[in-house]
């Protein structure tokens, strides 16, 4: 048992000597090789790293030929590397961030001062929608015509919008219910006159009954709606 123990304190000493040995000669993240682990005592130094003084310093690739960025970004310096970052909205190529540091302008854009500018086409002398009936909205480097209230686009032109039509209605389509039974009892009243003309064989007592009562039929149909059935007679509705 006694042995055991000193053979394990044995490892766990060397492990904890072999840890500080480690921590102890470390070198700093920029460098590759150090002799000791001040940020003043590298031999060698990592990509994008170069070595002053026995110090690692970062280089600048956006300031050298290193660089390798697409048109229309620009160069952008990080520790130990570089990123390409797109230009503004408002350039043409660029130098840096923002629309101070353009090399050319984009459409839609002017230099004012040492920036470019978004133009507004609206506020222009030229008229930029040339329609009658049509609004221009500024928008970032462009405008757009928009059709006014009460119209819409039709072909690629703005037109009023047409009321919808009103058609005439039918004979029979505002009838009210206090019609119908009036009408009905009409109708009733009729039938029965008629009946009780065939049944006198022609007396002149339900004859005038049947023909009045027609009449007042006829009266009370065509006294408001006459024009209206003649109309819709006449084109066949």
């Amino acid at each position: 048992m006694g042995r055991k123990r000193v053979y394990r304190n044995l490892l766990q000493a060397a492990w904890l000597w072999s840890l500080l040995a480690v921590l102890v000669h470390s070198c700093p993240d920029s460098c590759s090789k150090c002799s000791r682990p001040e940020r003043d005592q590298c031999e060698e130094c990592r990509a994008g790293w170069t070595l002053h003084n026995n110090i690692c310093v970062d280089i600048d690739e956006c300031a050298t030929e290193l660089r390798s960025c697409s048109p229309n970004t620009y160069c952008f310096n990080t520790e130990g590397s570089f990123e390409c970052r797109g230009c503004d909205v408002a350039c043409v190529g660029c130098m840096g961030s923002g629309p101070a540091r353009c090399r050319k302008c984009a459409s839609g854009y002017r230099l004012i001062g040492s920036k470019c500018m978004d133009i507004d086409e609206c506020s222009d002398r030229v008229l930029a929608c040339h329609g009658l009936d049509e609004i221009c909205t500024n928008t970032e480097g462009s405008f757009r015509c928009d059709c006014a209230e009460g119209c819409l686009r039709k072909n690629g032109v703005c037109v009023k919008k047409q009321p919808p039509s009103h058609q005439e209605k039918g004979l029979f389509e505002d009838i009210q219910d206090e019609e119908v039974e009036v009408l009905q009892q009409m109708f009733f009243g009729v039938v029965l006159c008629a009946l009780a003309t065939l049944a006198a064989k022609g007396d002149l007592v339900y004859t005038s009954v049947f023909m009045g009562a027609a009449a007042a039929m006829a009266g009370y149909w065509f006294s408001d709606r006459g024009d209206r059935f003649l109309d819709s007679f006449l084109k066949g509705r």
